[in-house]
């Protein structure tokens, strides 16, 4: 292990955070609002394919991570009618979003390009490096200008998200809904319209971080590419105590853990290759039996919202 493993590891941890990002910020606004979303994997399942095929078609990197944000909203309108308006249980929709949005992902590619064809290629979004013409070796000119605008959006949206649900009224009208949502209501705050925003802005990030993988990271699109990052990011919110510092915290950790395992993977060692796989979720559940379970997330979180009851 020499140095230019430790910063090629580095810079690889902050691109494998960056659609955990995404991921954990959709969880985050919706548990926020008293959602609680495990069908984010299929979100970001949908939106992956989306961009992909999207980009396939128009040859712009740009133009499918948009539209696959906008299939992730759709799709996730499906949750948010049935656990908002049916007051419907929000575990149960949530595993059938990512029956349904996985399957469906697989069953649109397949009849786009055929069962046994070839794997389909894209070209990747360009970074600002390469778009201004700089090329350098220097560590921190890699950190800084060596990445795609997504990268840029994703931490420009942690910060954004600290400070509204810290600094604003609307952010905290935006968590009394998920912490005490009749309360909330009491004071006027339209709870119902708060959790459809929460759900739009879950919809939206989820597909973003989804439409990454193939607009900014692979070049292709496979069955299972979203490879658990959805139930990773729930993680992330649990180990980021529900706070926009602690979840960019967490991701870096899980972009860092899953880095390292492509890495060793690559290095020649003699050990199966499954089992550096493994390094990622075993953090995962690490960390979760460590420090998961010492505080809550939104008391309202998991709860049905009725109107008529007081």
């Amino acid at each position: 292990m020499d140095m230019t493993f430790v910063t090629n590891l580095l810079l690889a941890s902050v691109h494998m955070a960056t659609p955990l990002i995404f991921l954990a910020l959709a969880e985050l606004y919706s548990q926020r609002a008293g959602l609680v979303h495990i069908g984010i994997e299929g979100l970001a399942a949908i939106g992956s394919l989306t961009g992909f095929l999207v980009s396939y078609i128009s040859g712009s990197p740009m133009t499918g991570m948009f539209l696959g944000a906008l299939m992730g909203i759709l799709v996730n309108m499906i949750y948010a009618y049935a656990t908002i308006t049916l007051c419907a249980e929000q575990t149960v929709y949530g595993m059938i979003i990512n029956i349904f949005a996985l399957a469906l992902a697989s069953f649109i590619y397949r009849v786009y390009f055929g069962a046994g064809a070839s794997l389909a290629q894209v070209n990747l979004m360009s970074t600002l490096s390469s778009a201004l013409g700089i090329t350098s070796d220097n560590f921190f000119v890699e950190l800084l200008l060596d990445q795609t605008l997504m990268v840029y959006l994703a931490y420009g949206l942690v910060l954004f998200t600290a400070v509204y649900f810290n600094k604003t009224k609307s952010g905290l009208n935006y968590k009394a809904v998920g912490e005490y949502p009749k309360a909330a209501a009491t004071l006027g705050i339209n709870v119902i319209g708060v959790k459809y925003v929460a759900s739009i802005i879950c919809g939206a990030l989820a597909g973003m971080g989804g439409a990454y993988l193939t607009t900014c990271y692979s070049t292709t699109y496979v069955d299972g590419n979203v490879a658990g990052r959805g139930f990773i990011a729930l993680a992330a919110v649990i180990f980021g105590r529900w706070s926009a510092g602690g979840v960019l915290l967490a991701c870096l950790f899980f972009g860092f853990c899953d880095a390292l395992q492509i890495r060793l993977q690559i290095s020649g060692s003699s050990m199966p290759y499954q089992f550096f796989q493994m390094i990622p979720y075993i953090a995962t559940v690490a960390v979760l039996t460590l420090i998961g379970a010492k505080k809550a997330g939104p008391k309202g979180a998991g709860k049905p919202y009725r109107k008529e009851e007081r």
